[in-house]
């Protein structure tokens, strides 16, 4: 019973570093997207891993991608008041960015960068579909004013 059990292990942690691997690339530019900080990036990113693992066994057919994406979102939307203030211009190639509210970088990263859906990027962030498209807007306008 107990080789089972390890032999489980051992798959679902191949398993993961193969995820890992090949997805976490495109993760840490996301949370650095929403960050503007390497280091604040990287602990997001490592938080939202560490709970994609911890439900690795539960996913069944989910995107571990998507689960880490959301992970990642929910994490910096409710961190986002405090201690991602962290974004400066000039930081990493996204100085852009710095110009825009948290919630607004979050709307451009998922619409703009990820490609999410303006429904799926509502039902993350919590707010109507309208409210995206406004705040899609004015961060675009921002961005190029």
């Amino acid at each position: 019973m107990r080789e089972r059990q390890d032999a489980r292990e051992r798959r679902r942690a191949r398993e993961f570093e193969a995820f890992a691997g090949g997805a976490g690339g495109r993760l840490l530019r996301t949370a650095l997207l929403l960050t503007g900080d390497r280091e604040a990036a990287e602990r997001l990113l490592t938080r939202a891993l560490a709970r994609t693992y911890a439900a690795w066994d539960g996913l069944g057919g989910d995107d571990p991608y998507e689960r880490t994406r959301q992970e990642l979102v929910a994490r910096y939307a409710r961190s986002a008041r405090g201690r991602f203030r962290l974004f400066r211009r000039g930081g990493v190639g996204v100085g852009v960015l710095a110009r825009l509210t948290p919630r607004e970088r979050l709307v451009v990263v998922l619409r703009l960068y990820e490609g999410v859906a303006e429904e799926q990027t509502a039902a993350a962030l919590g707010v109507s579909v309208e409210r995206v498209r406004a705040l899609c807007a004015r961060a675009v306008l921002t961005v190029a004013a």
